[in-house]
């Protein structure tokens, strides 16, 4: 079983910073995609940015130039450096882990969701 924490959340200023961090833990599969979504009241949960090890990490539109993902592979950690925040920014926001076939890259076996952590931005 695989188990992911987030952490990193808070209220910051609009144009401010933040670095969410999520940790995963347990048996984790060698071809996975890690990634942060996000869900604000009364919107669908959109992805903010993914990343796997043989691909060009994946920005949602919104983000794009403003969040930088990354991963540590050799910790199976993986952070998003918020910067240029918006008020819009604010939700929570999900790490999420995604396990693929080593034989079909594509193919999804199986899908982890954190518990979620809060981002509010103030105007």
């Amino acid at each position: 079983q695989v188990r992911l924490v987030e952490s990193g959340g808070g209220l910051v200023q609009s144009g401010g910073s933040l670095r969410l961090s999520c940790a995963a833990s347990g048996s984790i599969f060698t071809f996975n995609a890690m990634g942060w979504y996000r869900q604000a009241p009364g919107k669908q949960r959109e992805l903010v940015a993914s990343a796997r090890r043989d691909d060009r990490p994946n920005y949602g539109e919104s983000v794009e130039g403003r969040f930088t993902i990354s991963r540590d592979y050799a910790k199976d950690t993986m952070y998003l450096e918020m910067n240029s925040l918006k008020p819009e920014d604010t939700a929570v926001y999900y790490c999420n882990l995604q396990e693929y076939s080593s034989v079909f890259r594509d193919r999804l076996l199986y899908e982890y969701w954190g518990q979620g952590t809060q981002v509010t931005v103030s105007s």
